[in-house]
C-alpha cells in the first residue's frame, strides 16, 4: 500500500512511447513541472517516451513544461481547449510544420468529458459546439427543441497531477485553483503519478479534507519546493 516513489525520475520511468497522458493544471496553477521536466530528461536521455498524445487545458508556455515537451518532439499529438495562448511558440511551430496533431475541445467539454471518464460514463449530450467544425462528423440529436452534439468519454493511459498534501496511501488535497482539472484526471486514467509539497504517513490529513482519495492514485512523489511555470516564463527560463 506504500505509493511512495523516491524521485521523479522513477514516478515517470514507466510511462512508454505512445502513450496517451493527461496532465493536469489551469496554465500554471496546479502543473506538475518537475514530473513533466523528469519526463523530458527521460526522453533527452533514452529518445523514449516519444509519439505522446498529451491532454491539457493548454499546449504550454515559454520553453517549460508541456512547451518543452512539444520542443523536444515528444508530442504527436495534442488535446486541449486553448493551443494558443500567450506564449506559445513551441506549439505554433510545430503545428504549423505538420509535426503534431490537434484535437480542440470546447473547456467545459474537456473537463465534461475526463469526469465522465473517470465516472464510468462513455458519453453525453452537450449544445457546445453545435453547427461548427468541432462538431462534424459527431452525432447530433434533439432535446426539448435544441439540438446537442455526442461526445465521448476521455481516458489516459497515465495522469501526471499535482496536489498540496498527500501521504503514503496517495490521500491528496490542493492548494486553492491548483484542484482545476487535477482531480477529474487522477479518476480517468489507469494510472495516476502524483507529485506533492508534503508527504507525511497515513492518518495525517483530516478525511474530510481529502480531496483526492487514494485508490484513485497509483504512485506519489515529495517535490518541497514545487517550481511554477509562470515565473519559469517571466524569467526566461528554458528547459
Amino acid at each position: 500500500m506504500n505509493k511512495v516513489s523516491l524521485s521523479v525520475a522513477d514516478a515517470v520511468a514507466d510511462i512508454p512511447d505512445g502513450a496517451k497522458v493527461m496532465i493536469g493544471g489551469f496554465g500554471g496553477s496546479g502543473a506538475p513541472i518537475e514530473l513533466i521536466h523528469a519526463l523530458i530528461d527521460r526522453f533527452r536521455a533514452t529518445g523514449s517516451p516519444k509519439n505522446l498524445t498529451v491532454i491539457n487545458n493548454n499546449a504550454g508556455n515559454g520553453a517549460i513544461g508541456i512547451a518543452a515537451m512539444i520542443k523536444a518532439g515528444m508530442v504527436a499529438k495534442m488535446i486541449c481547449s486553448f493551443p494558443r495562448s500567450s506564449n506559445a511558440e513551441a506549439f505554433n511551430e510545430k503545428y504549423l510544420s505538420g509535426q503534431i496533431a490537434l484535437e480542440l475541445v470546447p473547456q467545459g467539454t474537456l473537463a465534461e468529458r475526463i469526469r465522465a471518464a473517470g465516472a464510468g460514463i462513455p458519453a453525453f449530450y452537450t449544445p457546445s459546439s453545435y453547427g461548427t467544425e468541432l462538431a462534424e462528423g459527431k452525432p447530433t440529436e434533439e432535446f426539448d427543441g435544441k439540438m446537442y452534439v455526442r461526445e465521448g468519454w476521455l481516458r489516459a493511459d497515465f495522469a501526471l497531477i499535482k496536489g498540496q498534501l498527500g501521504d503514503t496511501l496517495g490521500n491528496l488535497t490542493y492548494r486553492l485553483a491548483g484542484r482545476n482539472f487535477n482531480p477529474l484526471m487522477a479518476m480517468a486514467a489507469d494510472k495516476t503519478i502524483a507529485q506533492v509539497s508534503s508527504l507525511s504517513e497515513p492518518g495525517s490529513i483530516d478525511p474530510e479534507q481529502v480531496v483526492t482519495p487514494g485508490i484513485f492514485v497509483d504512485t506519489i512523489v515529495e517535490v518541497p519546493d514545487p517550481q511554477q511555470e509562470e515565473v519559469l516564463v517571466r524569467t526566461g527560463v528554458v528547459y
